[in-house]
């Protein structure tokens, strides 16, 4: 409970920021990304006439170096792509995936019992094979324009020249109490002395190991990473902390095209990743919800407004409980899930009255004859960024990735943290004799809450490229913003500056120093049980209106958005 509350108090510091006063815009292109040097990359590359997939591959490198507590080469990542000229929309997956020598018991105790979070997130037992870079690989391939090597090179040089620690990198650094524990980590983010500090904020941060690893990639290609001196350094550091990763493993892993998943809302196409991610369908069901409802006609701060979307979120809950996982290993009902028909019979359960507060049930959106699962338990700390990108020839993408809990497992090689994406897997393989869709079994990708997303008009054009770290909140932070532009014509900074709500099935959850906090008795009158919780978002967008464009960036976080 103490790292939990540390972390919880960093939020509270962060979200005291400075708020963005209005949207940017541009004319050409633009990058919205978490981090300033981060965006800075991107538009540097956009400037230089590359793609949008270009530039997401320096924004991301840059990433893994100022903000490697949310992401970096060692985790993973979903991007959607959205072509100009052939008006296709891709999505690439870069889940990470359990190593062949995981068990189902991997993180149970002894006695059978799941482990608590915090003992099973730090070490070797929680590292996934990263995806990220096969990921970008694979899309650069097929939408890339720039040589490989060039797009690593603001990286290198930052991490070789350093660069000012931000507020929030020194407040993250000191949230987690394990971090100085793990060698690699405490040569690069803390002082020397007994006990170690965190370095302080306004400081210099060099990583010339992150440099070396770059170059190799930049020069090798992505073989460089899943094969050689790389993978040995990272099958070596994850084998010392009681991992079982191994260089078969890294070799043998595969990003993948997968087909979006779309629905119409309000007149527009919004798309999402599919499975392994939640995310995509789970954001696609609340709006689906929605829609039987006249929110248009409602105030962004009306009661009302805010009871039906917290309904929709813990009915759409309820059933990414039960039935999402990894679609390659486990069959998930998508399109039942995703029904408009489905959607309306699940809406007769919302109400703008005082609603059932006992958790809401799972439908059932097709007709089973197949395994009864039982739900998944979640237990991720909140952390990930998410970038979204348009380059001059109106390609875009929307990319969200993460290395889990904030830095990762705490794990480093070749001077990057390692991922502790495994603990997005169920934690106990059954339930009460029934078997979780989300268990842990070997080379499957754990359930993921990412939900990169695109939104296209009426007459098939892009209008926006949205998304938001913040664990499984991440889906209530999108679709919530999702209807601030699509249901009430808010710009791209008002619609991400909107007071957050979410119910997960459980408690609702109000930002905390925000106007929800007077409406608190009111929600409790229509049957929620309220809580004030600081928000974990950092949703970065850009919408495309009247011929130029328009970004917005979460005051949550330190993320910013740079066009010309």
């Amino acid at each position: 409970m103490r790292m939990a509350r540390s972390i919880i108090a960093v939020w509270v510091l962060l979200w005291l920021s400075p708020p963005v006063d209005a949207a940017v815009t541009a004319q050409r292109h633009m990058v919205a990304a978490g981090h300033p040097l981060a965006a800075q990359a991107g538009r540097e590359i956009l400037r230089k006439g590359g793609t949008a997939v270009d530039a997401a591959i320096a924004v991301q490198a840059v990433l893994g170096l100022v903000e490697p507590q949310s992401s970096g080469i060692g985790g993973g990542a979903f991007l959607l792509h959205w072509d100009q000229a052939s008006r296709q929309t891709t999505a690439y997956d870069g889940r990470e995936t359990a190593p062949a020598s995981v068990t189902p018991d991997l993180f149970l105790n002894p006695d059978g019992q799941p482990m608590g979070f915090r003992d099973a997130f730090t070490g070797g037992r929680s590292v996934g094979v990263p995806g990220v870079i096969a990921m970008l690989a694979l899309a650069h391939e097929r939408h890339g324009k720039l040589p490989w090597a060039e797009l690593f090179a603001p990286a290198i040089k930052l991490s070789e020249e350093g660069f000012p620690v931000s507020a929030r990198l020194r407040l993250m650094i000191g949230a987690m109490p394990k971090l100085s524990s793990f060698a690699q980590a405490r040569a690069v983010y803390f002082t020397p002395g007994e006990p170690p500090q965190a370095v302080a904020a306004g400081a210099i941060l060099r990583n010339p190991d992150y440099a070396q690893s770059l170059r190799m990639i930049a020069s090798g290609g992505p073989r460089a990473f899943y094969t050689g001196p790389l993978a040995q350094a990272m099958v070596e550091a994850v084998a010392a902390q009681g991992g079982g990763l191994s260089l078969d493993d890294l070799a043998g892993y595969q990003a993948k095209q997968r087909s979006p998943v779309c629905a119409p809302y309000r007149g527009y196409k919004v798309c999402g990743m599919p499975p392994p991610t939640s995310g995509g369908v789970t954001v696609l069901q609340i709006l689906g919800l929605l829609e039987n409802f006249e929110m248009p006609s409602l105030a962004p701060d009306s009661v009302v407004a805010l009871h039906l979307l917290a309904q929709a979120s813990r009915l759409a809950f309820a059933d990414r409980g039960l039935y999402l996982a990894d679609s390659d290993i486990v069959d998930v009902p998508v399109k039942g899930l995703t029904s408009p028909r489905y959607l309306a019979r699940r809406a007769q359960r919302m109400t703008i009255g005082r609603m059932d507060s006992a958790p809401a049930l799972a439908g059932r959106p097709v007709r089973h004859a197949g395994i009864d699962y039982a739900p998944n338990v979640d237990g991720a700390l909140p952390s990930t960024t998410h970038v979204s990108i348009i380059d001059g020839q109106g390609n875009a993408i929307s990319m969200t990735s993460s290395v889990e809990a904030p830095f990762g497992s705490h794990v480093m090689a070749g001077g990057f943290i390692l991922n502790n994406q495994l603990t997005d897997f169920s934690f106990a393989p059954q339930i009460d004799g029934r078997p979780v869709a989300n268990a842990v079994a070997p080379h499957k990708r754990p359930l993921s809450s990412m939900a990169p997303t695109l939104v296209f008009d009426k007459a098939g054009a892009l209008y926006a490229s949205l998304g938001s770290p913040g664990g499984t909140r991440i889906i209530g932070y999108v679709a919530q913003t999702l209807v601030g532009l699509l249901d009430w014509n808010l710009d791209m900074q008002a619609a991400i500056d909107l007071p957050r709500l979410i119910d997960r099935n459980g408690p609702l959850e109000l930002e905390a120093g925000t106007t929800l906090e007077a409406l608190a008795p009111r929600f409790t009158a229509l049957g929620h049980r309220v809580e004030m919780q600081p928000t974990f978002s950092g949703i970065q967008g850009i919408r495309v209106i009247a011929g130029k464009l328009e970004g917005g960036a979460d005051k949550r976080r330190e993320g910013v958005v740079l066009g010309d």
